[in-house]
């Protein structure tokens, strides 16, 4: 979808020559007063007789609804941006508004209407036993009713556009394939903002920061629209609104009265038919209301931003005041020589090995490894920042300025990188060491995307900046994909149950691989016993147990079923309380009171 309007969706401009009054006519031109001569619009026909042109048609409510958005427009009133039929002429005075105001949408069409219902029964009936594939198949026809609604408002595909909605939809196949939460929630949570920037079609960096939330502002215009629409068309088409209804309750009948039959007539055909269909119950008539409500509030807030976009673009920040070459550069300057003084050190007393190490510091290798990584990961985001600000009040005169800026802040970026390097580094000899955790495996995921942002960076500097903004979010929503495809948890089971089984750990850490999700069964059932029943048993219960459809259960899940179903644990948990106690919980023995969250 392109990030402007087509000419079908814009107001209807001023006619040429409205503001100035008409020219009298003779009476031989005229032949009648012009008040009695008819409009451009109202055209007598040939043949037709005055008392034919002088019977009116009867009016329609959308043509009601179409002429006082007209008239507004021609009056000159500016209209609010959050108001269907907002889009009024812009005026010297405007400001902001006029540069973010959308062009009224045009009448919602009935496959939009259908998209949207589609998505709101879809949400009452799948979305209240948790979250799975479900999400999918919800998400399926939302996105229709947006590409509906813009088709209809003269929109067209563009690269981006595809890039962001595709992103939106791969990452929706997280929960339908990981059973943890927390990878789960930020695929969700992502999903929705390239959504949210696929209709809005923003590029500058207030577009993409406020645009993948833009979403929101379409709520209330939205459901506004969606009601008038359905007034408009019911008042005009009562005949069509009652057909549909008759078939569709004539369709409804002949499904549950030949299901009934098939059902009663096969075991195996009723037993597919009761795993598809989801069960619902008087009690859960409330929840399934407002799942309804907020899946038909959701799909119009989509089909309105595609239809009428926000155009978020025109929130623009000032470039800062330009200082003097030597004034921005000698701070840079005086940095690039920290940061190489710094990595200097770092690549004689890290990258030489444990020996080291020892021998510089005193301190085994994870102990100084934990000691500076974080220090390493603030370290890049400060960087991130001090290059934002120097951009901003860079000397901007010309080609000279420009290739200073990029001597300075290139140099920048690259010792940055190797601040990245080293902090991944500390990270990998501190896991080697005591194991892999939640915790850590993120911080390290986001000290590698921290490093993929300066190379981009680097890249903006010399090929410009045009793209850097939606590459930013597309490198963020890309790791987010990979990361709950990886699967956190399985990654985690499997570097733990590998150092136990290499000899490099004594123990494993059943008070913590216990808590993980059911990705990390295959995992876990390579250990020997007691430990496999230990580190197995509570997630055994939350899987065999749990009467999930199959719309709401993850690959992951399932898997661990099948698992748990062929080898299930063994005993009564009684011997748990002395495997894996050897080591500390963490796997690192603090000072003190005894409390490491790392």
């Amino acid at each position: 979808m392109s990030d402007q309007p087509s000419e079908a969706s814009r107001p209807p401009e001023k006619p040429r020559g409205a503001d100035t009054p008409p020219t009298p006519e003779t009476p031989a031109a005229a032949g009648t007063p012009a008040a009695d001569e008819p409009g451009p619009s109202e055209a007598r026909p040939a043949g037709a007789t005055p008392a034919d042109t002088a019977r009116p048609s009867p009016p329609r409510a959308s043509d009601g609804l179409r002429q006082r958005a007209q008239a507004a427009q021609q009056a000159g009133q500016p209209g609010s941006p959050w108001q269907h039929g907002a889009g009024a002429t812009v005026g010297k005075d405007d400001g902001m508004t006029a540069r973010l105001r959308p062009p009224p949408p045009p009448l919602i069409r009935p496959a939009v209407l259908g998209s949207v219902l589609a998505t709101a029964l879809l949400s009452a009936l799948f979305l209240s036993d948790g979250l799975g594939v479900n999400l999918l198949i919800v998400a399926v026809p939302a996105a229709l009713a947006a590409f509906f609604a813009a088709q209809a408002a003269g929109r067209r595909l563009r690269p981006w556009t595809a890039i962001w909605a595709v992103g939106g939809l791969a990452l929706l196949a997280v929960p339908a394939l990981r059973d943890a939460g927390w990878p789960t929630f930020l695929a969700v949570v992502s999903a929705f903002a390239l959504g949210s920037l696929a209709l809005h079609g923003s590029r500058s960096w207030p577009g993409v920061l406020i645009g993948s939330l833009g979403l929101f502002d379409s709520v209330v215009p939205g459901i506004i629209w969606g009601v008038r629409g359905v007034r408009a068309r019911a008042g005009g088409s009562r005949a069509n609104w009652g057909a549909t209804l008759r078939t569709t309750a004539v369709a409804l009948v002949l499904l549950v009265v030949f299901g009934t039959l098939f059902a009663s007539a096969d075991a195996a055909f009723a037993e597919l038919l009761g795993s598809l269909m989801p069960e619902a119950s008087v009690g859960e008539g409330p929840w399934r209301t407002l799942l309804f409500a907020l899946g038909l509030a959701g799909a119009l807030a989509a089909a309105h931003a595609a239809a009428a976009p926000v155009r978020w673009d025109g929130l623009t920040v000032r470039p800062g005041k330009p200082r003097g070459r030597a004034e921005w550069a000698l701070p840079l300057i005086v940095l690039n020589l920290l940061f190489a003084a710094f990595i200097t050190l770092q690549l004689v007393v890290l990258f030489g090995g444990y020996d080291k190490v020892r021998d510089v510091t005193g301190l085994n290798h994870a102990e100084y490894a934990r000691q500076g990584f974080w220090q390493l990961l603030w370290a890049t985001l400060l960087t991130l920042l001090v290059i934002a600000l120097a951009l901003r009040w860079a000397p901007r005169g010309g080609t000279g300025d420009r290739t200073l800026v990029r001597s300075v802040l290139g140099p920048l970026c690259v010792l940055t990188l190797v601040v990245v390097a080293s902090a991944l580094r500390r990270m990998d000899l501190y896991v080697d060491e005591y194991g892999l955790t939640r915790l850590r495996i993120s911080v390290a995921a986001m000290e590698l995307w921290l490093g993929v942002v300066l190379i981009l960076i680097l890249a903006a500097g010399v090929f410009g900046a045009r793209f850097l903004p939606r590459a930013v979010a597309v490198s963020a929503a890309a790791g987010v994909l990979a990361f709950g495809l990886l699967s956190p948890d399985g990654l985690i089971a499997e570097q733990n149950v590998q150092r136990f089984e290499d000899g490099r750990a004594t123990s494993i850490d059943i008070d913590y691989v216990k808590d993980l999700s059911a990705d990390a069964v295959p995992a876990l059932d390579r250990l020997p016993e007691p430990e496999r029943s230990c580190a197995l048993r509570i997630i055994q219960n939350d899987v065999l147990h749990d009467d999930t459809p199959w719309y709401a259960t993850s690959w992951g899940e399932a898997r661990a079923k099948e698992i748990l179903e062929k080898r299930p644990v063994k005993g009564d948990g009684s011997d748990c309380y002395r495997v894996g106690r050897e080591g500390t919980g963490d796997g690192y023995e603090p000072d003190g009171d005894g409390y490491d969250p790392y």
